[in-house]
């Protein structure tokens, strides 16, 4: 991309944001949210791949901030303005708290786009669970998305089995417990995954009834660090 249509882009991007602010409040901090979450997520994380990979031909850290930052450039930006004042994620996301899996880059996503949860090995702890009901209830998040990735290492260490200190094993019990005899790492990810999603219903009734009227999709995802795609489990 040339000069001039960066430049072209960063003015358009300045204009949607003052036709945002010029909304009433109620509707500007709606103005990102897309009609289907699930294929927005997916979406974003098709660019975010895209660029992730084509990383890996690029010879400097400079050509690669420019891949990187090229994805801003084309994104439903609201005003912090509106920001300060509300918020309205259109997808909720529990994953790990590993420092390579942010779901914001991951899902090219804006501020105010997602409500995220993070701890090792996306456990299921009841804070965490409590901060999904609020973002159904009272933001209207109509999708949560519970996040495995590759490599994890909460799931690595919980197939191990070695010593850990007593919050570490606190942690890692629910992964033990989603567990099969003889899984591959991948695998284990996977089901780990798919265990925090059951756990999330079973655990809260008020996410289960959401779900049951209609109002709430619940999906597993895994993100292959490699090749930072995002397939659905």
């Amino acid at each position: 991309m040339n000069a001039i249509a960066i430049a072209a882009a960063i003015q358009l991007i300045k204009q949607a944001k003052v036709e945002a602010a010029e909304l009433p409040l109620s509707e500007s901090v709606q103005a990102c949210r897309p009609v289907d979450s699930l294929t927005a997520l997916m979406k974003g994380n098709e660019r975010f791949a895209a660029a992730w990979q084509a990383n890996n031909e690029s010879i400097s850290m400079n050509e690669r901030s420019q891949r990187m930052a090229n994805l801003w450039l084309d994104k439903c930006f609201l005003s912090s303005n509106v920001l300060e004042e509300a918020q309205s994620p259109w997808a909720s996301i529990i994953t790990c708290a590993d420092s390579r899996v942010a779901p914001e880059w991951i899902f090219d996503a804006a501020a105010g786009d997602l409500f995220v949860i993070r701890s090792a090995g996306n456990t299921p702890f009841d804070e965490g669970i409590a901060s999904l009901e609020y973002s159904v209830a009272v933001l209207k998040s109509p999708l949560i998305m519970v996040l495995g990735h590759s490599n994890c290492g909460a799931v690595r260490a919980a197939l191990a089995n070695d010593p850990l200190t007593p919050l570490l094993e606190q942690l890692i019990n629910p992964i033990r417990e989603s567990l099969k005899t003889g899984e591959t790492l991948e695998s284990a990810i996977k089901s780990n995954a798919i265990a925090t999603s059951r756990q999330l219903t079973a655990r809260s009734e008020s996410l289960a009834t959401e779900v049951r009227e209609g109002n709430l999709q619940i999906v597993v995802g895994y993100f292959d660090i490699s090749s930072g795609n995002v397939s659905l489990v």
